[in-house]
């Protein structure tokens, strides 16, 4: 090979190639947008929490009728159009708020749950957690529970899928109580835990409606009423 050739060959040999996409030397190769992607989740996030802070400090404060969406953007320092983003309407940023205090208050109710107790004895230790949270604010309370039938924005759906898996924590404790011969084996616990739950929000509208005070609601109301049905339900 001539001296030439050669030095052509070291040329081409030599000369930089295009770098490929995953080459480390590649500006494109750091995965940049995933922290990207992952901040503005957190930002949204926080943002959402920024406005159920606020929306349940207004209605605490000023009540429910008293609360605006306006008001509600400027106590969580978001653009009034950010809290649409979050909640459809008003009534939408009230099951918000009331979503998460209901689902701690349920998880807590199962926690505690005396175990080794007959069926309603447990049933009455939920929904006295349960009662407990709607007594912490009474006037919000009631608001929430004449919104929530028929609620359908994001945070209503959120709120009637939290209601069906709750409707299944307590025909697991039905199916628990026919798996130690209390209750009668040809009963379906998921239609036992509608009727269950049943009695407990007829028992909710009559504090609602004025008939009891809610710890009338809880007890006679809804402890006599649990009573029946668990005659019915008996193996």
């Amino acid at each position: 090979m001539s001296r030439v050739s050669q030095g052509a060959a070291r040329r081409r040999k030599g000369a930089a190639s295009p770098a490929s996409p995953a080459s480390p030397a590649s500006p494109a190769a750091p995965d940049a947008p995933a922290p990207e992607r992952g901040g503005r989740a957190q930002q949204k996030l926080d943002t959402r929490r920024r406005i159920r802070d606020a929306a349940w400090a207004l209605f605490t404060e000023l009540g429910y009728d008293g609360t605006t969406t306006k008001a509600v953007a400027e106590r969580a320092e978001v653009a009034a159009g950010t809290v649409f983003v979050h909640a459809r309407d008003k009534a939408d940023l009230l099951m918000m708020v009331m979503h998460d205090r209901l689902a701690a208050a349920v998880d807590a109710a199962f926690e505690t749950l005396p175990r080794k107790d007959p069926l309603l004895p447990q049933l009455l230790h939920v929904f006295q957690q349960l009662f407990a949270m709607y007594g912490e604010q009474p006037l919000v309370s009631q608001a929430f529970v004449k919104a929530f039938p028929g609620a359908s924005g994001p945070n209503g759906e959120r709120l009637n899928a939290l209601t069906f898996a709750f409707l299944h924590r307590i025909a697991g404790l039905v199916r628990d109580a026919q798996a130690r011969g209390e209750v009668a084996g040809d009963i379906d616990p998921l239609a036992a835990a509608h009727n269950i739950f049943a009695l407990y929000f007829a028992a909710l509208l009559s504090w609602l409606s004025g008939f009891a005070t809610l710890g009338a609601a809880l007890d006679p109301v809804l402890k006599s009423s649990l009573a029946l049905q668990y005659r019915g339900l008996r193996a």
